[in-house]
């Protein structure tokens, strides 16, 4: 196998659940191919680098093998390989996003009768 639809091989990879998933982040540009957006049916050949938006992290990686089926993650692992660039600059995401955690997250639902007392004594 030389080429491989790339929402076909991002499914595999395990960078989407679902194929449809893998198609629709194509369609909406969080995946591109030597830095332009593609479609879903552009074929992806060992040796392209792609730029992956994949929830919250970015990727850039290297295609080192195809697939079309999908298989444990560490089978998945072997399908590409990192940019060193691309790890780094994941990291450094990943690093900043831990550090400047969301304030909402601390919230812990509804205030209580006596938070929402405490809440109108301060308020005008």
């Amino acid at each position: 196998m030389e080429e491989l639809r790339i929402d076909k091989w991002l499914w595999a990879a395990r960078f989407y659940k679902t194929r449809t998933l893998a198609q629709d982040a194509v369609e909406a540009g969080q995946v591109k191919v030597a830095g332009e957006r593609v479609k879903p049916s552009r074929a992806v050949r060992p040796g392209d680098i792609l730029q992956i938006r994949a929830g919250e992290q970015d990727w850039e990686i290297l295609v080192r093998a195809l697939s079309t089926q999908r298989g444990p993650a560490v089978f998945a692992r072997t399908l590409y390989d990192e940019t060193p660039q691309g790890l780094k600059r994941r990291l450094e995401a990943i690093e900043l996003r831990r550090q400047n955690t969301d304030p909402a997250a601390n919230l812990k639902g509804r205030p209580t009768k006596q938070d929402r007392r405490n809440i109108e004594k301060w308020l005008p």
